[in-house]
């Protein structure tokens, strides 16, 4: 759970696509007991015929399907698993879990694994909570239950209430709820409901006081941040995805089909509106994001006059992102400054030409957030991928900055501009997450929930390491180990990355990275081009016609890791998400030999027709469309799906994905295993495991975590152990 408005909703549906990390980090972690002798007992122990080693694959239908782009003959043979609904699609699915049943079932000591996890996720966890009228409001997810239960509690130190509990929702406890908003007063809520796992949600509202619903529901829909009115006569949202974006405004008690549209005209479905209530209600800022990570608009509406959106600004080049600090909007923008600065300006004159820069650029440190709380400005931003946080009076001067015990990930600034309290999440790779109530006034901090884990991290060690990368580029790559595990070139190792959208990939603890640490292994992170790590620069020499430098990047840090000592490419795993996905399924064809074994989850593959699928067509500021024939050039060089090679030798791989996966289309892990399969699977393992009833990202009940997560960990102990 996060507060709010603490992580923008369009991140997670548009952009963030590995973003499970990110939006349940306080409730979805895990940490594993020692695993002594585990990684000997996960040996294949199949008694089925075998040929080249393990049993042979499902034969799946080829069909001779070639498009012509630009001239260029492309051959789609797999052009048939594009549709999910169909019988044959659904016969093939039931046939590849059977057969990674098959091939994962009897490894020797699944059954121990399964019950560690099982052991160590069902744990007591709490998410971050927000402060409403005297009231907090969380979620919390006990140790016996499936999902996480929204609660509220009377005072900072009253007694917990129940107020949503999704476990009566479903049997199979595959529906789950998160908050959206909560009223001023803290008598109103506004929560999601998500079947599946799927992006779109429906929305609706809770009266407090009574413990029921009001009639009120918005059907599913892809919606953006709410906003209630400080009165809860209404609230503000955004819609988008099936329809071309717009901003709207909710009557309480009025059918949904009445809605307002205050924002949207002229624009097209791949732009993406973000909207902010001032705390007065009185005005209303949209941001425009062009794609998931393109130039932003921002526009600015006095809610009390019939006075049109005032343009804050639009130069179809720079990123920026505003914010309320009382009678003040505070920008966080690139604008003149690619590791960005924090300006204020005037709601009354907001235009470019009248801010005022209280933050200046650093060459050195990359800001990533200024936000309003306690009457003063918390800061976030990073320093060699070390992220910290600053708070600073509304002139810019600096008042402190929050010291952490070790290098870690910081999330949340829960909290309101009028009050001093805030909250705000830390963790790291040796670190569970924790939650912090900080006073702005005094810089006091307390822990208010903590995740209690059952291993000793104090055994953790993190270092960061630094590689160049083919063109000569540095890079950084965090490294975690236990301190007495001996180095010997033939550690298990645990590589993974993502590189995209502007995202920066800071140290959090892991489940998978907990694995590998209590089993001796090494576990690493590199922080490649295409993130924003070291500022919009870094983002762009790894996006469009640059993508190929975070690949270079990523095959670096395996060579790093080889040379140094770490491991061997015997004993070298790779492991990737959505557009992480992409990247390891685009390394393991360039660079096979360096690599034991692939989990490539909910991934990109087939980059010439990727933008004709779901929510796709907001990534083409990314990564192109193969529609241009220039972009279709070097979308065509990297595209797992058509640069797999009859005569090479790729690395076991297990592709993850899921029906409910609302963002990323399914069909391109269906294609790439059929292809894979055809082609190697006679001498390698290529095993789909294919969810009916998981998402992308998020809502996925602790038993099917659990699931997943031993499927991963007992294949790459196989493969790489």
């Amino acid at each position: 759970m996060v507060e709010p408005s603490a992580y923008p909703i369009w991140k997670w549906q548009f952009g963030d696509h590995d973003s499970m990390s990110v939006l349940l980090r306080a409730v979805n972690w895990s940490g594993l007991l020692p695993m002594v002798g585990l990684m000997v007992a996960l040996s294949f122990g199949c008694a089925r015929p075998e040929q080249g080693g393990h049993v042979l694959p499902p034969v799946t239908e080829r069909n001779e399907v070639v498009d012509t782009l630009h001239g260029v003959e492309i051959p789609d043979p797999y052009r048939w698993l594009e549709d999910q609904i169909g019988p044959d699609t659904r016969a093939w699915i039931d046939a590849q879990n059977e057969y990674t049943d098959s091939l994962l079932e009897p490894l020797s000591g699944r059954g121990e694994l399964s019950a560690l996890v099982a052991k160590v996720l069902e744990v007591d966890a709490v998410g971050l909570p927000t402060e409403r009228g005297g009231r907090y409001f969380y979620g919390k997810r006990r140790a016996d239950q499936d999902l996480v239960v929204l609660y509220v509690r009377e005072g900072l130190h009253g007694d917990d209430r129940v107020l949503i509990d999704p476990h009566s929702f479903s049997p199979d406890h595959t529906i789950s709820v998160s908050y959206l908003d909560i009223s001023r007063d803290g008598n109103l809520v506004v929560y999601a409901v998500r079947d599946g796992g799927v992006d779109e949600v429906s929305i609706r509202l809770h009266d407090v006081e009574t413990g029921e619903d009001l009639d009120d529901v918005l059907p599913p829909a892809r919606y953006g941040q709410v906003s209630l009115t400080p009165d809860r006569t209404g609230f503000y949202y955004e819609r988008y995805g099936d329809v071309t974006p717009r901003v709207m405004f909710h009557d309480i008690g009025t059918d949904s089909s009445t809605d307002i549209q205050l924002f949207g005209d002229g624009y097209q479905r791949h732009h993406i509106p973000v909207s902010i209530l001032s705390d007065d209600g009185r005005w209303l800022l949209v941001h425009v994001i062009e794609g998931s990570s393109g130039p932003t608009e921002i526009h600015l509406k006095d809610l009390t006059s019939d006075a049109p959106f005032t343009t804050v600004i639009r130069d179809g080049v720079s990123e920026s992102w505003a914010e309320f600090a009382g009678e003040q909007i505070v920008i966080t923008t690139n604008l003149d400054a690619p590791n960005k600065r924090v300006v204020v300006t005037d709601p009354d004159t907001p235009s470019v030409e009248h801010w005022r820069e209280i933050i200046s650029e650093r060459t050195n440190v990359v800001i990533q957030e200024a936000r309003g709380l306690g009457g003063r400005l918390a800061v976030s931003y990073l320093q060699d991928v070390e992220p910290r946080v600053a708070i600073h009076e509304l002139s810019g001067a600096l008042v402190r900055d929050i010291e952490f015990a070790t290098v870690g990930s910081v999330g949340g600034g829960a909290g309101h501009w009028t009050t001093d309290e805030a909250f705000f999440t830390f963790q790291s790779y040796h670190r569970p997450n924790t939650i912090y109530r900080y006073d702005l006034a005094t810089g006091e901090q307390a822990v208010w929930a903590q995740v209690q884990v059952p291993i000793d991290t104090d055994r953790y060690e993190v270092t960061q390491e630094w590689f160049t990368s083919a063109d000569g580029t540095r890079v950084p790559m965090f490294i975690t180990r236990r301190i007495d595990v001996e180095l010997d070139g033939r550690n298990p190792t645990l590589l993974t990355g993502y590189g995209g959208f502007n995202l920066s990939r800071t140290p959090a603890f892991s489940s998978l990275a907990a694995v590998w640490l209590e089993s001796g292994g090494v576990f690493a992170e590199a922080n490649m081009r295409g993130g924003g790590e070291f500022g919009e620069e870094w983002h762009r020499d790894g996006m469009l016609e640059r993508k190929q430098h975070v690949f270079d990047d990523f095959i670096g840090a395996a060579e790093h890791l080889i040379t140094e000592g770490y491991t061997s490419p015997e004993h070298l795993a790779i492991r990737g998400g959505s557009n992480g996905g992409l990247l390891v399924g685009a390394v393991s064809n360039q660079r096979p030999e360096l690599f034991g074994a692939v989990v490539c989850t909910y991934p990109l593959l087939d980059m010439l027709r990727y933008q004709q699928f779901l929510v796709a067509s907001f990534w083409v500021p990314e990564y192109g469309t193969s529609e241009d024939s220039d972009q279709f050039a070097y979308l065509r060089d990297y595209s797992p799906y058509h640069n797999v090679d009859s005569m090479v030798t790729y690395p076991a791989t297990l592709y993850i994905t899921g029906d409910g996966d609302t963002r990323v289309a399914p069909l391109h892990a269906r294609k790439m295993t059929a292809l894979m399969q055809a082609t190697h699977g006679a001498t390698t393992p290529i095993l789909l495991r294919y969810h009916t009833d998981a998402g992308h990202s998020g809502g996925q009940p602790i038993s099917q975590q659990i699931q997943e997560m031993v499927d991963t960990v007992s294949f790459l102990l196989w493969r790489v152990g």
